[in-house]
């Protein structure tokens, strides 16, 4: 089994690259009510994007209005069950989110950027908690670099800090898991993290309680 599975997840790479932005975003309640994503696709990405929806017909990298509107929502179409490569966790538990609301999308610089809004479920209190936010495809198809900005809207003095993963040191792991199960072991079963999730990019933000 590790001499199958090993060499997969030594080659796993993805195939779409997302520069990808976060904004928390509070009530006046001091509660968390929203997540907004922004997501910018690679130019490679965009294009095939961009061709297979007929947009930018004169190739100059730009929308139109026209093009905007084919372009909002192509990235919105999610199946029943699918996180929005999005997992939210307030003091170590996973909180739910809302299907995407209110996207936009626009194409500039040859680049396709969207964004969507999701409602926080229970809109737990902000101040004083431990807010984990990791966007990833767990099977690492498509890699989200948070390369853009992450903020807070409706809070004052959070502090927000972006851990990088360490994705040699993730399948040197992986690595030393595998080998301790024996060759009947359905993976399946086990408690192996999946790719994408190994190496997902950590956002952690605190802001200050009442």
């Amino acid at each position: 089994m590790c001499a199958v599975l090993l060499p997969s997840l030594a080659g796993a790479h993805p195939h779409i690259f997302v520069d990808t932005g976060v904004e928390l975003i509070a009530d006046d309640a001091g509660r968390l009510a929203q997540v907004k994503v922004t997501w910018a696709y690679d130019d490679y990405y965009s294009l095939l994007i961009a061709q297979d929806l007929g947009i930018d017909q004169d190739f100059d990298g730009q929308a139109s209005d026209a093009d905007r509107e084919t372009l909002t929502g192509f990235d919105m179409k999610w199946i029943e069950g699918f996180n929005g490569d999005l997992a939210l966790r307030i003091d170590g538990a996973e909180v739910a989110l809302s299907r995407p609301i209110a996207p936009t999308a626009d194409l500039t610089g040859g680049r396709i950027i969207t964004t969507h809004l999701r409602d926080v479920a229970d809109t737990p209190v902000l101040g004083g908690a431990m807010v984990e936010v990791l966007p990833y495809d767990a099977t690492y198809y498509t890699a989200y670099d948070v390369t853009l900005p992450v903020r807070v809207t409706g809070a004052e003095a959070c502090m927000i800090e972006t851990a990088l993963p360490d994705i040699q040191g993730k399948l040197a792991e992986l690595q030393d898991q595998l080998q301790l199960l024996d060759r009947d072991t359905d993976i399946a079963d086990t408690d192996l993290p999946q790719p994408g999730a190994a190496f997902a990019t950590r956002i952690t933000v605190q802001c200050p309680g009442v």
